[in-house]
């Protein structure tokens, strides 16, 4: 199977979705961060010094996933129409699981838009609480499902 990313002399290039047709597209992807159970603590008490963790790091998640492709170098700037998010406590962990829903009507797909609004969700939450905690650990980034498109539908 050849890469789409590449031309016919290996060189990059960026798809040409010129001809395809615009179809409803959905993606959902997740992340977890662990933390010490002083700064889950602090996280789940809002008594974060940098402001309120979580809701930050919707904000950040959503801005992420608009901000795409001025970050992945192939990705084609998509005019997406919803992007929902959503933070499971794990205190078990302890630490936080986030997933982002991305959404357009477009010629391409948006599982990039939703690793990557998992990605600086995820990131957002370290970097505010990184003064508690420098041990935090990011995993499991993952697509959970997709639709829509000539490959339809892809479920974990």
């Amino acid at each position: 199977m050849k890469l789409t990313h590449l031309d016919e002399n290996d060189r990059p290039k960026m798809v040409d979705v010129t001809e395809k047709e615009d179809t409803t597209r959905v993606a959902i992807a997740s992340g977890i961060i662990t933390m010490s159970q002083k700064a889950y603590d602090i996280v789940v008490e809002n008594q974060g010094k940098k402001g309120p963790v979580l809701q930050t790091a919707i904000i950040a998640a959503i801005g992420g996933a608009k901000s795409t492709s001025s970050l992945i170098p192939m990705c084609h700037p998509l005019m997406l129409t919803s992007v929902k998010c959503d933070v499971t406590e794990l205190p078990k962990l302890p630490g936080f699981k986030l997933e982002v829903l991305a959404k357009l009507s477009g010629k391409t797909g948006v599982e990039m838009e939703a690793l990557t609004g998992v990605s600086v969700g995820l990131l957002t939450i370290y970097d505010m609480v990184k003064a508690v905690d420098k041990s935090m650990v990011i995993s499991d980034i993952q697509l959970e499902s997709k639709s829509g498109g000539k490959s339809g539908l892809f479920t974990r």
